[in-house]
């Protein structure tokens, strides 16, 4: 798949989910309600994560606490008074995370987390779309 905006080119969807502010709220009813297969990350209790092989037609869906949201973003577990809280998260695989992340900035948009590599090994560029949709731009080794 191509975008119209040369440089931009999105892949696939890396990832979505919603952003829960009480973890075991959302655990109760994506998993107890609706049988989706979640579990923790290793290593990360709270990020409940529904691998790609045991939930088909997503790479990874997974209920990503506010705090760690906050973490990744601002660097603080607390998400600031001066962006909407979002409700949901969505990810999208790019070919070239430096272009997309460029053609962000050049079209005015106030990017959170510009091209940054995480401890778990994904490169990111996040925002809030116009809905408060925490949108990231990803390059995600492991999903290629």
């Amino acid at each position: 798949m191509t975008t119209s905006i040369p440089g931009l080119d999105v892949l696939f969807i890396a990832g979505f989910g919603p952003i829960p502010q009480r973890v075991s709220d959302s655990q109760d009813f994506y998993q107890q309600t609706l049988g989706l297969p979640l579990k923790p990350m290793e290593g990360n209790s709270d990020y409940l994560v529904a691998d790609h092989d045991a939930l088909t037609g997503a790479k990874h869906f997974a209920l990503w606490p506010l705090d760690q949201a906050a973490a990744s973003c601002f660097g603080t577990s607390v998400w600031p008074d001066t962006h909407p809280v979002p409700q949901g998260w969505i990810e999208f695989e790019v070919d070239d995370l430096t272009s997309a992340t460029d053609i962000l900035m050049k079209k005015g948009y106030q990017l959170l987390v510009a091209n940054r590599l995480e401890p778990w090994g994904q490169s990111v560029t996040r925002l809030l779309g116009p809905e408060g949709l925490l949108v990231g731009l990803t390059v995600t080794p492991w999903l290629r």
